[in-house]
């Protein structure tokens, strides 16, 4: 059984992107509610941990690439951070085994109730604790589909409780006596049906003007990006390609594109924005810079323009940008020459961008997989704008899983969302999530697009996560109460 459900795990990455069969993140799930039936509570933990570690072993397992190849740690540490992750993930899935095994709720109530309510639960806690790591939650498989059209309603859990309920439907099929079989088909088709209705409703509406934009991928290799050597060759290939698309309104180049601090580069940055603004464009880009008074290094997006901007990233991603260590390992990274500054964290509630006419929801890389914290810019932002580097990854499947998550960021939202990165996949999101072009990866690029501004509010927009986590309890308290009153 542990094999089984190990196995079960390691099935449901391949619902996501690049391999996109998403009902695989019904199925999965699915199969380990199987396994748990009628198991006692040790061993459903057990099943839980198992299908958790198989399903992150196999869907993240390009941290190593990250932390070994291009974070330069060595091969045994980037084995253990990778699988302290792995086993921090797994543990959730166990857990809620653990639990459910221990509520001793069977048949639709466990189905349809306890289970769907409490895996949303821990994707949502998963989410939100120890910084957090949202990837692989079953909402990001349908960024395409029916069930897509939950997504600004709810936001990306809210489609994942779709698809819990799906599993929990096909487990009462399975397993269940006729009355189960009807709700679980009757449950299916109002689901399927809800996602039908939803997506004729828009919430959101085009302004008139339109925008012409260019995302430049410089395609600049990770390994030797920050060699010296390549400094001025990576200042001549921005300013060469941009001067290509100067009669766009917006050009975004991709996070820390000019491989610097920027206050060593403050005469390069003024002519790139000299020359874009007397040509009536606008320039974004990625640079970490240091704050003169404090010390303190930021990642940052700068608004070339008028009058000029600054974004600095509030969400950090650990042991990448800073290190929640003790001293003496600080110390001994420090010795083995490897990263051990920390990267702060920007202002917690920043504004809006303006730029090129436009007030743009800023988000650095990794931001973009937290859902609820774009909600900070909006309804007042008109367009997402994410510059990435997801080179980190090298030729896995993250940057199609990043890619997936950014198209959900633009579905809660109801905005275009423009993802300039390093190697790829740089694109152009409508707000619908449909993905209206990319550039290749690993391949030098500029892609041009004309979007819209949007205005309005989706009800993700105004209300977050907040009315499903009460949906969520309120159906986890109902299995409570009726657990008592049958005792």
């Amino acid at each position: 059984m542990l094999m089984a459900a190990a196995a079960a795990g390691a099935c449901l990455p391949l619902a996501f992107a690049p391999f996109g069969v998403s009902s695989l993140a019904v199925i999965s799930p699915a199969v380990l509610w199987l396994l748990w039936d009628r198991v006692p509570a040790r061993q459903a933990a057990w099943l839980g941990f198992c299908w958790g570690a198989g399903a992150f072993l196999a869907g993240t397992y390009w941290l190593y690439i990250s932390i070994h190849i291009f974070g330069q740690a060595p091969a045994p540490l980037a084995v253990v951070l990778m699988l302290a992750l792995v086993t921090i993930m797994a543990g959730y899935t166990a857990l809620l085994g653990f639990l459910h095994a221990r509520a001793v709720v069977r048949g639709g109530w466990s189905w349809f109730v306890l289970l769907p309510c409490g895996w949303v639960l821990m994707e949502w806690l998963r989410g939100w604790l120890f910084s957090g790591f949202p990837w692989l939650s079953l909402g990001y498989a349908f960024s395409d589909g029916w069930l897509a059209a939950y997504g600004p309603v709810l936001g990306v859990y809210g489609i994942s409780l779709a698809a819990a309920l799906l599993a929990g439907a096909g487990v009462a099929l399975i397993g269940g006596g006729v009355r189960e079989r009807i709700l679980a088909l009757t449950l299916g088709a109002m689901i399927l049906g809800g996602g039908v209705v939803l997506a004729q409703k828009n919430w959101v509406a085009p302004g008139e003007r339109e925008l012409r934009v260019a995302l430049i991928q410089g395609a600049v290799a990770q390994d030797r990006k920050w060699l010296p050597e390549e400094l001025e060759p990576t200042k001549d290939l921005y300013r060469r390609l941009t001067r290509e698309v100067l009669d766009r309104d917006l050009i975004i180049w991709p996070e820390a594109a000019i491989p610097a601090i920027v206050h060593e580069e403050l005469d390069y940055l003024e002519a790139m924005r000299l020359e874009a603004t007397g040509h009536g464009a606008a320039i974004m880009l990625g640079m970490l810079e240091r704050d003169p008074e404090s010390g303190r290094y930021y990642n940052a997006l700068l608004v070339l323009d008028e009058p000029p901007g600054i974004y600095r990233k509030r969400h950090l991603v650990p042991f990448g940008e800073y290190f929640p260590v003790p001293e003496f390992v600080r110390h001994w990274m420090r010795l083995m020459s490897l990263p051990y500054v920390d990267i702060a964290a920007g202002d917690a509630t920043p504004e809006p961008l303006s730029v090129a006419g436009l007030q743009a929801a800023a988000s650095i890389c990794y931001e973009d997989a937290f859902g609820a914290e774009q909600r900070v810019f909006l309804p007042e932002a008109d367009v997402l704008i994410n510059v990435s580097n997801d080179a980190w990854f090298g030729d896995s499947i993250a940057p199609h899983q990043h890619l997936q998550m950014a198209r959900m960021r633009a579905i809660e939202a109801g905005r275009y969302l423009l993802r300039a990165t390093n190697t790829g996949i740089s694109a152009v999101i409508a707000p619908d999530g449909r993905v209206i072009d990319t550039s290749p990866q690993f391949e030098t690029d500029v892609l041009t697009a004309s979007i819209r501004p949007y205005t309005g509010s989706t009800p993700f927009v105004i209300v977050g996560n907040g009315w499903l986590l009460v949906l969520v309890l309120a159906g986890l308290g109902a299995v409570l109460v009726c657990r008592r009153s049958a005792a």
